[in-house]
């Protein structure tokens, strides 16, 4: 979409845009420089730039754009958090922090990748779109190869067939199923790690 139709859609002024790019709010590979009969213009991915302003809009009387532009790096987080935290601050379950830990080994500290896959993990459980063993293999899948989409417009897929049940972790593309197979869900990894940093900064999650 173009600039014009970007800032008559949203109500952000031409300012607050640029001055969300100089924070990093707003990746530069999205001002997309295109000739048209006019001279140059601006575009940008249409269903990006506008999930990603409804977002600032929410968050920026909460937060500083600093933080903010937290949020959206993809810079890892370095810092732990202690198990009673996770549960006081209620960023995830304990029944999903118990199942996790069941499946690797007891511990105290978690880094934001644990906390992350004990996310997505609650996520789904409290949706109803998994089950407990479901989710032990779930977690194998996100320890095994999560590294290796969660940048890439990585998307997490469940799918039935038959009554079994497989995960898929996948790249930006279009996937193909054979006959008879149910897509139970579709999930932007980017999305989950958004909202998991909103949690760990001690944001509330809103809409």
């Amino acid at each position: 979409m173009s600039k014009k139709d970007l800032l008559e859609l949203t109500g952000i002024s031409y300012g607050q845009l640029y001055r969300w790019k100089r924070k990093n709010l707003i990746p530069e590979e999205w001002f997309i420089r295109k000739s048209t009969y006019t001279g140059q213009e601006t575009f940008f991915p249409k269903e990006q730039i506008l999930d990603r302003v409804e977002k600032i809009k929410n968050l920026k009387d909460d937060l500083s754009l600093d933080e903010i532009a937290g949020m959206f790096s993809t810079v890892p987080i370095t810092t732990a958090l202690e198990r009673h935290e996770l549960i006081e601050r209620n960023i995830v379950s304990d029944i999903a922090l118990k199942l996790y830990t069941q499946q690797f080994a007891e511990q105290q500290h978690f880094t934001f990748k644990e906390v992350l896959h004990i996310y997505i993990l609650d996520k789904l459980l409290s949706k109803g779109d998994i089950n407990l063993e479901e989710g032990k293999t779930l977690l194998q899948l996100l320890h095994d190869h999560f590294g290796k989409v969660e940048h890439a417009g990585g998307q997490l897929i469940c799918i039935r067939k038959m009554g079994i049940t497989s995960f898929i972790l996948a790249q930006s593309g279009d996937i193909y199923f054979e006959e008879g197979v149910r897509v139970v869900f579709t999930m932007n990894l980017l999305t989950c790690i958004e909202e998991c940093k909103l949690k760990w900064h001690g944001g509330e999650s809103h809409g």
